[in-house]
């Protein structure tokens, strides 16, 4: 399973870039916001600041809702770096861009994904990524798992190589429940990704290695 980390946070970044274990990043204009990104020029500058810090895939989200503003935005941000991955919605515009950037191999993570029929046009139209919002759907009263599941099953059943973007992710049970079914990759706060640290018996454990070290020595 890939980690991703979703964020716009540099610091968080490399802090899980760090641990060795990251494997990309996912943002939003939410998140660009929450940082005090604000402006095209300023925001395509974080956008390849994020990519020099990490070696994997970085989503990167068109604003348009229409077909040539998608194209128009989603090439300017693919030229940026080659590990840019255009974010596109899940609406009829962006399953048409969606065709048209798998045409021109430019990647891309098909986003705001809550049933596994949009999952399967996603995985039509040549979506490198699709992200099913699992904690969203868990919000209004859904089983977000039970989509994850669902997915899984397409596409095995006829050998889509979309890759299932577990997002909105939200901690570690999470986390682990999309890797038992099958999700390719997970996107969620670093606090998900570190909280796979933490044991109660390995602190105990350690606590009492290091007692009956001190004892030896």
């Amino acid at each position: 399973m890939k980690f991703f980390i979703d964020t716009a946070n540099l610091d968080q970044i490399k802090e899980a870039q760090d641990m060795g274990i990251l494997d990309g990043v996912t943002t939003n204009p939410s998140l660009m916001a929450k940082e005090g990104i604000t402006g095209k020029d300023n925001i395509l500058k974080h956008y390849l600041d994020i990519c020099e810090a990490v070696e994997g895939d970085v989503s990167a989200e068109v604003i348009a809702v229409d077909f040539e503003g998608m194209v128009k935005e989603g090439e300017e941000l693919a030229a940026l770096h080659p590990q840019i991955v255009v974010k596109v919605p899940m609406i009829r515009e962006g399953v048409k861009a969606i065709r048209y950037f798998s045409s021109k191999n430019i990647k891309t993570n098909c986003t705001l994904v809550f049933s596994s029929g949009q999952a399967l046009l996603a995985a039509k139209a040549g979506a490198t990524y699709v992200s099913p919002f699992i904690g969203r759907l868990d919000d209004i009263g859904f089983d977000g798992m039970e989509l994850i599941e669902e997915i899984r099953l397409i596409y095995d059943n006829y050998a889509f190589e979309t890759e299932i973007l577990a997002a909105s992710v939200r901690h570690t049970r999470h986390l682990i429940a999309c890797a038992q079914l099958g999700a390719d990759v997970m996107t969620g706060p670093l606090s998900a990704i570190s909280g796979l640290l933490n044991h109660p018996l390995t602190d105990k454990g350690l606590a009492q290695f290091l007692a009956d070290h001190k004892k030896g020595n």
